[in-house]
């Protein structure tokens, strides 16, 4: 049974990390059907630490546009997207450390999840249908104040339900990006911003697992990784021709539903 949930929760991990509609706010949900069982602080750590995988197949996908060391790239202009990529970390980096405990004993709840998803799915309808004028094209063309305001607008998604992707997606876009280079730019950030949260996390929780644990961690990341993999490639396809007004309408369903479901529990 335990490894039926961790293929599961890897799956949901892998379909909803990357794309605006909030892999937390999802995990939270499937705790309300299911709780992964084994010693204390198993459940925690499996929940961080599958997110690495995720964040390898976005190094894998962007490989070519993120490795400066290579032929048929601009070193110099890779290198600078690296530091811009930084200034945005930084936000969440700080603001992350110092309220962690605030964020996981007030608002780590179904409740707050759905009015989330609701709000958020609400603000991507209407960033859709505003029809804004992009000033970026490319990620390479983001500056440096704009980066910083795409890293503020991430730490929205401290908020659980928020969405990391979404609040990053949504920012670079009201700061002037177009969504390809919103997405891509959000994708980045996602590699510094996720490995220093499972840092935080790995080490605040501990690693004293049994082996099996530890196996039922790593099938769980394995499926992360794949699922990950073929939804960044579907999904930038995606954004060449179509918006984002329906990932707005799942999340509104979706939220819709939580706040129903708790409502007659």
């Amino acid at each position: 049974m335990e490894v039926i949930k961790v293929i599961i929760l890897g799956l949901v991990e892998g379909l909803t990390e990357f794309i605006p509609v909030s892999s937390t706010g999802h995990l939270i949900l499937l705790e309300q059907l299911f709780t992964l069982s084994g010693s204390p602080g198993f459940r925690e750590t499996f929940m961080i630490v599958i997110q690495l995988p995720a964040i390898l197949a976005v190094v894998l996908y962007f490989w070519p546009q993120l490795w400066p060391f290579q032929q048929k790239v601009n070193t110099f202009e890779t290198c600078v997207l690296w530091f811009k990529i930084g200034i945005a970390f930084l936000p969440a980096a700080i603001l992350g450390a110092l309220l962690d405990d605030l964020i996981e004993t007030w608002l780590f709840g179904a409740t707050t999840v759905a009015i989330a998803l609701i709000v958020g799915g609400l603000i991507i309808l209407g960033i859709e249908r505003s029809h804004l004028t992009p000033r970026y094209e490319k990620t390479n063309d983001i500056g440096w104040g704009t980066a910083l305001g795409i890293g503020l607008f991430q730490c929205l998604a401290m908020i659980p339900g928020t969405s990391r992707s979404a609040a990053t997606i949504i920012g670079a876009m009201l700061l002037g990006a177009n969504r390809r280079a919103a997405a891509e730019f959000s994708f980045f950030l996602a590699i510094p911003t996720m490995l220093g949260a499972t840092a935080y996390k790995t080490v605040k929780t501990g690693l004293h697992l049994e082996i099996r644990e530890w196996a039922l961690i790593t099938l769980g990341g394995l499926v992360s990784f794949i699922t990950a993999y073929i939804v960044v490639a579907l999904f930038m396809n995606y954004i060449r021709r179509r918006s984002f007004t329906p990932f707005g309408y799942y999340r509104i369903v979706l939220g819709i539903i939580m706040l129903m479901i708790i409502f007659l529990q």
